[in-house]
């Protein structure tokens, strides 16, 4: 099986998890601009960050969370995606929830957290996912846009038997100019799920867990599915 996947990722890893008798592409559908931003008190802010891009920018901007919740000043971090997480984990930030969409973060915060203060670090194409639904509830939310992202619209010559996405920005710059017809078609999410159901009536293989380790286990089970 011949996949592409819609961003570049480590070689090493894919060929470990996938096995010699898969062949890959990567292509870069979009691009990250960091944006500087003047640096501003976070004290009694919960944090949101929705991207590994969101979290990188912050940090270069030179922000500093207080993560000592015996302060009263102390910040809470709320993340979307176990690499959100991660990366701030490598920063040396821990994280007070962690969920697989933004729909599950707005949920969970109007359930549990309405009477915090919310900062939502994100980029500029960020879905209105959390500043549509916790104003709604009279939640204390605002959104700074830390980095941009530009649509690269690539053309794809050779055929491949399955794309992979990775976001909604992702899916809209590559079906410009490309078909999104006879490929098996894996998504990362059910955000990215949505967005590949505008441009095709197919079937969407996508990730229950909205990780790439649970996506390359789909296409490993599709390509065994397809040789029975």
């Amino acid at each position: 099986m011949k996949i592409l996947f819609t961003k570049k990722l480590n070689k090493v890893m894919i060929s470990k998890k996938l096995g010699s008798h898969f062949s890959y592409d990567f292509v870069e559908v979009i691009k990250i601009y960091p944006l500087q931003i003047e640096t501003f008190d976070l004290k009694n802010k919960s944090l949101i960050f929705t991207s590994v891009n969101a979290v990188e920018s912050f940090f270069e901007n030179k922000f500093l969370p207080n993560e000592n919740f015996t302060e009263k000043n102390f910040n809470k971090i709320y993340a979307v995606g176990l690499k959100t997480k991660k990366t701030l984990r490598e920063k040396g930030f821990g994280t007070f929830k962690v969920t697989k969409n933004a729909k599950e973060l707005a949920e969970f915060i109007i359930e549990n957290s309405a009477k915090e203060k919310f900062l939502h670090f994100c980029g500029d194409l960020a879905l209105n996912i959390l500043n549509k639904a916790l104003p709604l509830q009279n939640i204390s939310y605002q959104k700074i846009v830390v980095y941009e992202t530009k649509l690269t619209y690539p053309t794809i010559s050779q055929n491949y038997d399955g794309v992979c996405f990775f976001s909604p920005s992702g899916v809209r710059s590559f079906a410009k100019f490309n078909s999104l017809d006879a490929k098996k078609l894996f998504s990362i999410g059910e955000t990215t799920e949505n967005e590949l159901k505008k441009y095709t009536k197919d079937s969407i293989i996508t990730s229950k867990e909205s990780n790439l380790d649970d996506l390359l286990q789909l296409i490993s089970a599709e390509e065994v599915r397809e040789k029975k």
